[in-house]
């Protein structure tokens, strides 16, 4: 609604108010057209400036410039020639060339390598300086000794001693292989000034070399500038183009038609529509004439001029045909700011009728936007702390890390916090305890109510306390406390009074306690975060007891390392363990208490209990996969550290290692015992049945199947129903009177193959049947 309202005030939205008067249309079309003129003078101007005078220009400063770097290219070539000549001439390329075996006279070949490599340095120009001497042999000094062999070198460099001049400039092929590439080269015979020379000096340039000194002749992009002999033989070129080509032609011919040696002129070429500076002139060689032509685009400098001045001129000729349509169109009251205010609310709500008083009608209009200004405001009011305890949500647990300071600090006094130069932030943590204490108001499951009630009381109590302060609900029983405080202020010891106040509020209200973190301040927006996380974990510092606590973070590492490290029960958890292994159920939780005891004694902090009971998982999961059971299978896949993790309370603690961790593990335990226990009391009982006669005790089969003898004892009564002694005495007796009934062995004997001495035998048998061995043969003999 705020958007459509902002859109309803903007100055000339909506239609027209009625017929515009003639007094604007004359106004405005003498506006646009004096605006117009202007444009289309400059237009002309920079039309027939860059039409003329500039391209006069740049074909001055081109002619200008090809005639200075032609010069420079001349001189390099004259130098080359003048060095030529006068190592032709020396007297290291004399006659006696001509005669020597250059394989035996290994220093003289070494000698003129080193000339060859001198001249060839001389020059960056220079691709390879060599000496060429004809005969049978074709020797060839490149500038190492050499013997060309294959008869397409051997012509090549044949050819070049057939001419009548003595030096001279040529485009030679040596690779035989590739007749199209050319090498300009210059060529000088010896013995200098001889009539009958036998070989010849050459200076083979660079390809590359003789591109890149060409191309200082071309200034910009996309031209051309070559090098040709009058004769046609020569001919070097920047592009690569060839000789023949469409472009090299017509500037050929452009330059043919000219009547000097030397000069400049413009040239279009029709095929690409583009205009050149074109500059050409004569370089004198040895015994012959070259021209040299240099070609430089000027359409890419003069036809942007080109196009912003006829667009100046069409621009200024369009803006003076849509004055024309804008004064046709345009209202007679446009001038009046009063008509466009009229015509912005008539848009809302259009008046019966003409009014009779613009401003009156105006007056009552703008007072009704305003009360629905004030309502809107009045909303916005309303759901502002929900939009900045969402915003405060997302800035502790880091969801805005990617914004800067100044974004969060923008967002912030969006939300109506009064941030000054030099604010500073602090972060206050809180966790409430003793919900599992039946003496308190709330009950587990009850913490999001609790917490609820903790958040309302720390919000009335803060505004007491500071200025600006914001509370987030956690609902876990934990909340936060967001302070912004002035520069150059403590605020520590309402800090502290603050926190005495809550925790009594908590006290005697909720009947729970609380333990309460205080960050030290920082003047960054972002590094709230990070002092949220250091402050929600000094809580994990707090002793472990149901007293109220304070923990303030500067004061903490001072106090953490004068505080001693509380000792590990070891004993204890040993004992628990193996009193678990062994189905000892109540004895194993009598023993888990001691050691949350333990654990809890009056020094430890959160943390020591929490990373106790934590090692305490670790050995029971331990000792679960020694006995052979599969702790994801135990624990259905569930992650007990994590579950254990998130639980403070010491009661909590032990309801939940109870059931969720030794319950499971017993009952796993109970069922996998009785079947192999009862495997191992009928291996026991067979064991007996087949040995009864020798010495056996309850050690002694014990030992033998593999059993704790106490263990054997008490698992034989649980499967038999009788214990280890009785069942031994009632098989011995057994056998013993059937020995008595079927055999005419002696009472001596008797006893022995059943295991007893005589004495005993007679005693144990009068006592389980009431009468002597002899005297139950003659009743069983009688009957």
């Amino acid at each position: 609604m705020i958007k459509r309202m902002k859109a309803r005030l903007m100055p000339g939205a909506g239609k027209a108010a009625g017929p515009k008067g003639r007094f604007y249309r004359k106004n405005l079309i003498l506006l646009l057209v004096v605006c117009s003129i202007p444009g289309l003078i400059t237009g002309a101007l920079v039309y027939f400036l860059a039409g003329g005078i500039l391209e006069d220009r740049l074909l001055e400063q081109h002619n200008e410039q090809i005639k200075q770097r032609a010069q420079s290219i001349d001189e390099q070539l004259t130098n080359l020639e003048l060095m030529l000549s006068h190592w032709a001439f020396d007297s290291k390329f004399d006659y006696t060339l001509g005669n020597r075996d250059y394989v035996q006279q290994f220093e003289k070949a070494r000698d003129i390598t080193k000339t060859l490599l001198v001249m060839q340095g001389s020059n960056t120009m220079n691709k390879q300086v060599g000496l060429y001497l004809g005969g049978d042999q074709h020797v060839l000094f490149g500038p190492e000794y050499g013997v060309l062999q294959g008869d397409g070198q051997a012509e090549a460099y044949e050819g070049l001693l057939q001419s009548d001049k003595v030096a001279y400039w040529t485009q030679v092929a040596f690779d035989a292989a590739r007749p199209s590439q050319k090498e300009l080269t210059l060529v000088h015979y010896v013995p200098g000034g001889s009539l009958h020379p036998f070989g010849a000096l050459l200076i083979r340039l660079d390809n590359d070399k003789v591109s890149d000194m060409l191309r200082t002749m071309t200034p910009g992009e996309g031209g051309e500038t070559y090098l040709m002999q009058d004769n046609g033989e020569l001919y070097a070129s920047t592009s690569g183009n060839d000789r023949n080509s469409e472009f090299v032609s017509a500037l050929n011919e452009a330059v043919a038609a000219e009547s000097s040696n030397k000069g400049s002129f413009l040239f279009r070429f029709s095929e690409s529509g583009m205009t050149y500076a074109v500059s050409y002139g004569k370089l004198s060689r040895i015994s012959d004439n070259w021209t040299y032509v240099s070609a430089s685009p000027i359409t890419g400098i003069t036809e942007p001029v080109m196009v912003v001045s006829k667009s100046i001129v069409v621009v200024s000729l369009g803006a003076l045909l849509l004055a024309a349509i804008l004064a046709w169109l345009a209202s007679r009251s446009i001038y009046s700011p009063v008509n466009r205010l009229m015509t912005v609310l008539r848009e809302r709500s259009a008046p019966a009728g003409k009014p009779d008083c613009e401003f009156t009608w105006i007056e009552r209009e703008w007072q009704h936007l305003h009360r629905e200004s004030e309502e809107l405001h009045a909303k916005l009011s309303e759901q502002l702390p929900h939009v900045k305890e969402s915003f405060l949500h997302q800035l502790l647990q880091g969801y805005l890390a990617d914004y800067s300071e100044g974004e969060l600090l923008r967002r912030m006094e969006r939300y109506k916090w009064q941030i000054e130069p030099g604010t500073h932030y602090m972060v206050l943590y809180m966790k409430l305890t003793g919900i599992a204490n039946l003496e308190g108001k709330f009950k587990y499951g009850d913490e999001g109510l609790a917490t609820f009630a903790a958040v309302n009381m720390m919000e009335e109590l803060a505004a007491t306390y500071f200025e600006q302060s914001n509370t987030i609900n956690f609902h876990n029983l934990a909340a936060g406390l967001l302070i912004i405080v002035p520069e150059g202020r403590s605020y520590r010891e309402e800090l502290h009074a603050f926190s005495e106040a809550a925790m009594q509020a908590f006290n005697q209200i909720l009947n729970m306690r609380a333990t309460i973190a205080i960050s030290p301040d920082t003047a960054s927006i972002t590094e709230i975060p990070h002092l949220f996380e250091e402050t929600k974990h000094a809580v994990s510092f707090r002793r472990y007891d149901q007293e109220n606590q304070i923990i303030d973070m500067e004061q903490l590492e001072e106090q953490g390392s004068a505080a001693a490290e509380p000792a590990y029960p070891f004993t204890l958890e040993r004992e628990f363990i193996q009193a678990l292994r062994t189905g000892r159920e109540a004895e194993a939780y009598e023993l888990l208490e001691q050691f949350l005891q333990a654990l809890s004694s009056a020094e430890a902090k959160e943390m020591d209990v929490q990373q106790g009971m934590l090692h305490l998982l670790g050995a029971v999961q331990h000792a679960i996969m020694v006995s052979g059971i599969a702790p994801n299978r135990l624990f259905k896949g569930a992650n007990r550290y994590e579950q254990l993790s998130q639980i403070r309370e010491p009661e909590l603690l032990l309801d939940w290692f109870r059931g969720m961790i030794a319950a499971p593990f017993l009952r796993e335990l109970g069922e996998r015992t009785n079947a192999q226990v009862k495997r191992q009391i009928e291996h026991a009982m067979l064991y007996l049945q087949q040995h009864y006669m020798s010495d056996i005790s309850l050690d002694s089969c014990a030992e033998h199947i593999g059993m704790n003898p106490f263990f054997l004892s008490k698992s034989f009564k649980q499967v038999t129903g009788k214990n280890f002694i009785d069942y031994l005495t009632g098989l011995r007796m057994d056998k013993a009177k059937e020995l008595l009934r079927e055999s005419v062995l002696k009472i001596n004997d008797v006893a022995e193959r059943v295991g007893y001495q005589h004495s005993y035998f007679n005693r144990i048998f009068k006592k389980l049947e009431g009468m002597t061995p002899s005297r139950y043969r003659e009743l069983s003999q009688a009957e």
